[in-house]
């Protein structure tokens, strides 16, 4: 996986379980089996051990392994490897700007931005979406034609919690179930990951980047999204949390109209070119086109 931070540098890392992944995926026996794990049975049987009083001795050697900087998170003892997944950030960990023009990431992760076709498409690695596709819903989709998809890939070392990347008004929370594949890019090449696992979305419609779509998309080992507010009509500000994913790698994608967010030229620059960008939650992804 090739990446960069804000400052330009650069950062290539191949882990064994890209590695595992891209040799599964390479035969038909491999692909069947990761078919089967990806299975939500599979990934809920594994919850519930996650979530027992037995896991919870694996934390922080999971820590350690995965270079988390635990001194970032509230100080307290855990009662099972979920409860220390979903551990939240100390306050002041992370900055939310007071500047209501700008458009933050609701997550810490690495980001890949792809602009819409007026035909309503993107296209991830080797992997054809359509807005259609991805929110089920063909009439909502039309409002998002040329405009911009930000995919925000949180990997196991990133805080699995979660806010609103803008002020604004939610819709109602609209679930679809599906399977729950990896989010590692290396399945890009082989399987829709985003179009094809569960996930969970809503819209917010806000004053200065028109109706943005905000959707939650769960992996391997995530049989759980849990947000926090499902009605709709709420009013709901940038920095609050939404929600957490439970263990394993997870995915937040946000989609943009057109001519509403001038999206940062690094991230569509950085995904043009191969590489991911890595961000924290608050960070700048775009600004209202109106301020420009």
């Amino acid at each position: 996986m090739k990446y960069r931070d804000r400052m330009g540098n650069e950062y290539e890392k191949t882990t064994k379980q890209d590695e595992f992944l891209a040799q599964a995926y390479s035969s038909a026996a491999g692909r069947g089996l990761m078919k089967f794990l990806s299975l939500p049975l599979f990934s809920k049987c594994a919850g519930v051990i996650l979530s027992s009083r037995l896991s919870a001795g694996a934390a922080l050697t999971f820590a350690e392994k995965n270079n988390i900087d635990m001194s970032e998170y509230e100080e307290r003892m855990y009662s099972s490897f979920n409860d220390f997944f979903t551990r939240k950030l100390k306050p002041g960990k992370r900055w939310i700007t007071t500047d209501d023009s700008v458009l933050i990431s609701p997550c810490d992760g690495k980001v890949s931005a792809y602009e819409i076709t007026v035909s309503e498409m993107f296209v991830v690695k080797n992997s054809v979406y359509t807005v259609d596709s991805l929110l089920r819903d063909s009439k909502l989709a039309k409002r998002y034609s040329g405009g911009t998809a930000l995919i925000i890939r949180l990997s196991v070392d990133d805080c699995h919690r979660y806010c609103y990347c803008a002020d604004g008004v939610k819709s109602r929370n609209r679930r679809i179930e599906g399977m729950l594949y990896t989010v590692n890019p290396v399945i890009n090449r082989h399987v829709a990951v985003y179009k094809e696992n569960s996930r969970e979305y809503c819209m917010i419609r806000t004053k200065r980047f028109g109706d943005i779509i905000q959707m939650e998309v769960g992996a391997t080992m995530v049989g759980r999204i849990a947000n926090a507010h499902s009605e709709a009509g709420r009013s709901v500000s940038r920095g609050e949390e939404k929600g957490f994913f439970e263990f394993g790698g997870s995915t937040i994608i946000l989609l943009v109209q057109k001519n509403k967010v001038n999206v940062c030229k690094d991230l569509l620059t950085n995904t043009r070119q191969g590489f991911e960008t890595k961000v924290r939650l608050g960070e700048m992804l775009g600004v209202a086109s109106e301020n420009i």
